[in-house]
């Protein structure tokens, strides 16, 4: 019962953190009336690669794609994501186990543990080309020492794919 209450308040800080990161940026430049920046779209974009906030990066590249150049969205959103990852990759490396599972839960690290198992870099690319959870996917590579190098060759090459195709699309 205590273990459900940590995760309950974990949550609830999270989504608050993800409600503050949104209305300072694009929330703040909807009421000032400014048209929105790379700025906001970075963090917002950096913020959702982060594994304990999941949020819709997906649609925040479609929305922004009506203000900025497919290029420029795209570069902005590989940078942020790639830093992203590295720092989920590093969490999942350094710190234990037991602390990883109060933020996620031992279901969902066992599921991604069984996905690259499976099918190893298959797995980090169609996570990252995919509206999947590609963070937490990240996060268990680190815990699993998983090669960074292909982490980030499968990483890049995913997030590119998607953010080209949404461009196009878009």
């Amino acid at each position: 019962m205590k273990k459900e209450k940590l995760r309950i308040v974990l949550i609830l800080i999270t989504s608050f953190i993800a409600i503050v990161i949104v209305s300072f940026t694009v929330g703040r430049e909807w009421y000032e009336g400014k048209s929105q920046s790379l700025t906001s779209f970075g963090l917002i974009h950096f913020s959702g690669y982060l594994f304990f906030l999941l949020m819709p990066v997906e649609m925040a590249f479609v929305y922004y794609l009506s203000y900025f150049r497919g290029a420029e969205l795209i570069g902005v959103a590989m940078a942020t994501a790639v830093v992203a990852q590295v720092i989920d990759y590093l969490i999942g490396l350094l710190v234990s186990k037991q602390i990883i599972q109060k933020l996620v839960s031992e279901k969902s690290i066992l599921k991604a543990e069984k996905y690259i198992r499976k099918f190893g870099n298959l797995t980090i690319f169609l996570f990252n080309v995919l509206p999947l959870s590609s963070p937490v996917i990240v996060l268990t590579a680190g815990i699993m020492k998983f090669s960074f190098r292909n982490l980030m060759i499968y990483s890049i090459s995913g997030l590119f794919f998607k953010y080209l195709i949404l461009s196009l699309i878009f």
